[in-house]
């Protein structure tokens, strides 16, 4: 039975965002919508729930800018600020939907929602607070509470563990810069991959350019699209120039649908 896996780019932006603050280059001065990119996420939507890779500082935003309604779950690839800052506004999806958001991460990432977010934890909570329910992963496939086969795959941010995430022949990944063979069996076979290109030059821990390509040659997904963009890469048309006919610069707002078997 066929069924549709529709994924919405958040954002593709990096740490700071594009534009950067106080920043005249050519690339945030752009006047082109596509080079303007929040802090890093995507909305997985399937069987009418929704879920969100990362909720960064810009979350608010990209809730209200795709006019997201309701809300099931939040995965966290790493503990990074600007994959976790935005957590506090899940509580407008606590108040209309009348139920605890449901988080799946790492343990490091949970230590770190308990530092940042001590008020969450705390034995007596100040009314008001998000209301949220820890489900701690490992490597191991899980599932979401509507069923969603979840494929979580360990790539590293220079030494640091991050979580990228494959739903059937979807995959995600942000913030990597190396990847084990074991891991990368885990990624052999997908359709359509999400992958992360901080810049041309090469950087101590993230993906460039090339690295990107590399893994998406060994990969051969039907198509990839680079995200996790800073303003030193270019803009939108100058990357594309840059890139093979089956790989595409992913821009904020960009959906992409899928058909799956459920």
């Amino acid at each position: 039975m066929s069924e549709i896996l529709e994924i919405t780019i958040l954002g593709s932006g990096t740490s700071q965002g594009v534009p950067v603050i106080a920043c005249d280059c050519h690339v945030c001065t752009s006047t082109d919508p596509k080079d303007n990119r929040l802090r890093a996420s995507v909305l997985i939507s399937h069987n009418n729930e929704n879920y969100v890779i990362d909720a960064g500082p810009d979350f608010r935003y990209q809730m209200l800018r795709e006019k997201v309604r309701s809300l099931r779950g939040v995965l966290f690839t790493h503990e990074h600020k600007d994959h976790i800052g935005g957590l506090d506004d899940v509580r407008a999806f606590n108040y209309r939907e009348s139920r605890d958001m449901e988080v799946f991460c790492s343990k490091n990432v949970e230590e770190a929602l308990h530092r940042e977010y001590h008020y969450v934890f705390a034995e007596n909570r100040y009314p008001g607070i998000p209301l949220i329910r820890v489900n701690t992963i490992g490597l191991e496939p899980f599932f979401l509470p509507s069923s969603l086969r979840v494929v979580p795959i360990e790539v590293m941010h220079y030494k640091m563990p991050v979580l990228a995430y494959r739903f059937f022949d979807f995959t995600y990944i942000t913030d990597a810069k190396t990847i084990a063979q074991e891991e990368m069996e885990k990624i052999k076979g997908t359709k359509v991959l999400v992958v992360n290109a901080l810049r041309i030059s090469e950087h101590i821990s993230h993906f460039n350019l090339q690295d990107a390509l590399n893994l998406i040659h060994e990969i051969k997904p039907e198509k990839a699209y680079l995200t996790h963009i800073s303003h030193l890469f270019g803009t939108n048309k100058e990357i594309e120039a840059l890139l093979p006919t089956n790989v595409y610069v992913a821009y904020d707002g960009l959906k992409i649908e899928m058909e799956v078997n459920g």
